[in-house]
């Protein structure tokens, strides 16, 4: 019987090796795509909504202050428009944000300050900065398309209502002021429970909560609660949203420039 020359053996191994860990590799990717690409779709197809939402912000000593906000979004054909204004309190009343969000192209946002009556359009470069002195960047107010980030399957885990998956999604926009977050999404229902996010030096930054989901006319889930706590500057930011109305009948008018100034 003819000997195999060791280095031959050690060549196939390696080969073997590589092949395994790329096959891996590869399947961690297309599993990751899957599962977000499922949880994408959970929040979509509502037509549009209309919503109420309490922001609470709480400081590193313990102080909070509580703003009232009236949120409405809309599905278009290449994406969603979501308005966002402030009702309370007295020094932040009218302000509103604007976002323009879109699958396959840069987002737009603009923010109306009624103090100076004017309209500030947030650059790509300013997305990463603090909106409205909370924890939620100007990025994190918008719900992302799955088509905004990469993939990558990480591993199992336990949620508060059962087993999550964990995938760690890694943004596209070379302007984000994340280098990458991991995500906790349900098996059950593929609803996202929390999220890790990293800062551009790769140390964790905040994380994010939902719970108290609701099942809305057994077609759309929502977080009744969000929460974001920064881990470096020991802020947190908790959003109360309630009176979800979905089909109210709005259209394009009601979410451009326009619009924007005439919302109070």
């Amino acid at each position: 019987m003819r000997r195999i020359p060791p280095y031959l053996i050690f060549l196939t191994a390696c080969l073997a090796g590589y092949l395994s860990a790329n096959v891996t590799a590869a399947d961690a990717i297309a599993q990751g795509e899957h599962i977000a690409r499922n949880a994408d779709a959970q929040l979509r197809g509502y037509g549009d909504s209309m919503v109420d939402l309490a922001m609470e912000l709480t400081g590193p000593s313990g102080q909070t202050a509580t703003r009232a906000v009236r949120v409405q979004s809309l599905e278009t054909e290449d994406g969603e428009y979501t308005l966002m204004v402030f009702d309370t309190p007295r020094d932040v009343a009218g302000t509103s944000l604007l976002s323009h969000n879109y699958r396959a192209r840069d987002d737009q946002q603009w923010l109306y300050l009624p103090a100076i009556r004017r309209v500030k359009q947030i650059g790509a470069r300013d997305k990463s900065g603090p909106f409205m002195g909370s924890e939620f960047a100007f990025e994190d107010i918008v719900t992302p398309f799955y088509e905004k980030f990469s993939y990558r399957f990480e591993a199992e885990d336990d949620c508060a209502n059962g087993a999550c998956w964990i995938v760690e999604r890694t943004p596209k926009d070379p302007y984000s002021g994340y280098t990458r977050q991991r995500v906790w999404i349900g098996q059950e229902n593929h609803l996202i429970h929390r999220i890790e996010y990293f800062d551009r030096r790769d140390s964790l930054l905040k994380t994010y909560t939902a719970q108290d989901f609701v099942h809305h006319s057994n077609k759309h889930w929502r977080p009744g609660q969000m929460q974001m706590v920064n881990h470096q500057n020991k802020r947190q930011t908790r959003l109360i949203w309630s009176d979800f109305r979905f089909d109210s009948g709005l259209s394009d008018r009601d979410f451009s420039q326009n619009a924007l100034l005439r919302a109070r």
